[in-house]
């Protein structure tokens, strides 16, 4: 195998996710391109093999995108959809809605954070904002400059994790649902050309959250290119591996 076309989601997260695999796979000799997708065209472009890797589906939530003969491993990252404070306020551990003036929610936590408002009133009564993960950070920035205190509800990881500004809080009931995981999914007949050596780095590489909150932030706040990011964090400089 001399050429594998990776395709990612055209966000700041998953484009510097895809990054930081390229520059496995480049290091065992192996030519990289990369094709932006959005949500509804990944399984389509692993069946008509516009791409031969997606990096990643979100799983179990994304198992829409399998396709025949394809293959689904790795553990890249945990994301999780959260709820937070900002750093310094006094929350108690069985925290209500009363606590906070209103919710700041990321948009790709807008179906979660519409259940969990019907599944507890004191959620529902306070007034909501559902931001991009740019206005996101800003808004949370500037809460967090002006004394405001929003309750937070986002996936991570996010930019907005690796700063200081935040502090988790716990969801008990599980309104948020539970843990996903990051991976890899290959298209049909692709794992039979990959060379073994090079299919075991990528099925052992686990970024994390912490990583790649990072690498969202390098991205989306620093202003880095997706390739300049991951050569931060393959160099150590982003923050240690």
């Amino acid at each position: 195998m001399s050429h594998l076309s990776i395709g990612h989601l055209y966000t700041a997260l998953h484009g510097a996710c895809a990054s930081a695999v390229a520059r496995i796979i480049e290091a065992h000799g192996v030519d990289v391109s990369y094709v932006d997708l959005a949500m509804e065209d990944r399984q389509e472009a692993l069946e008509t093999a516009e791409i031969d890797l997606l990096v990643s589906a979100w799983m179990p939530r994304d198992s829409n995108v399998l396709v025949e003969g394809g293959e689904v491993f790795g553990d890249i990252y945990r994301p999780q959809a959260a709820f937070a404070a900002l750093t310094g306020k006094k929350i108690p551990s069985g925290w209500m809605g009363k606590e906070f003036s209103r919710i700041i929610a990321s948009e790709e936590a807008q179906e979660l954070v519409q259940s969990a408002r019907v599944a507890r009133s004191d959620l529902g009564a306070l007034p909501l904002e559902i931001l991009g993960d740019a206005a996101l950070f800003g808004h949370v920035q500037k809460a967090s400059q002006d004394g405001d205190n929003p309750l937070i509800i986002a996936w991570q990881p996010h930019a907005v994790f690796h700063t200081d500004w935040l502090q988790m809080l716990p969801d008990d009931a599980g309104l948020l649902g539970g843990e996903l995981k990051a991976q890899f999914v290959l298209r049909s007949g692709v794992r039979q050309q990959m060379d073994d050596d090079l299919y075991d780095e990528l099925a052992g590489m686990m970024l994390g959250n912490r990583v790649m909150s990072a690498l969202d932030y390098a991205v989306s706040v620093d202003g880095l290119d997706p390739e300049s990011a991951a050569e931060s964090w393959q160099r150590g400089r982003l923050i240690g591996r």
